[in-house]
């Protein structure tokens, strides 16, 4: 499932963005802001995310602004949305609450 290239139904869509309602569907992307505890816990949680995007071979963009860490998601090569993005989704939201219990 790591190379689906399928894009998601809006149903399945709606689903992701009501069981992960921090998550904005906007642009063709997905899109959170998370607010850290500190800068270095914020770069903490980056480093986690971009564990996880090399390993699924699927790289959001990713903005940091001192404590705040925007994540933008979308498969490009399959021209929307698609089950990488909110299986990516899913887990950058497990790492940051894991990156917060540690702090």
């Amino acid at each position: 499932m790591a190379h689906d290239r399928t894009l998601l139904a809006p149903e399945a869509l709606q689903s992701f963005l009501t069981q992960h309602p921090d998550w904005k569907h906007e642009g063709g992307m997905i899109r959170r802001t998370y607010e850290a505890p500190s800068f270095l816990a914020g770069i903490a949680f980056v480093e986690k995310v971009a564990q996880a995007a090399e390993k699924a071979d699927h790289h959001p963009d990713i903005d940091i602004r001192w404590r705040k860490v925007t994540l933008a998601l979308v498969t490009h090569d399959a021209g929307g949305l698609t089950f990488r993005d909110t299986a990516l989704a899913a887990d950058a939201d497990r790492l940051f609450a894991e990156v917060v219990r540690a702090r």
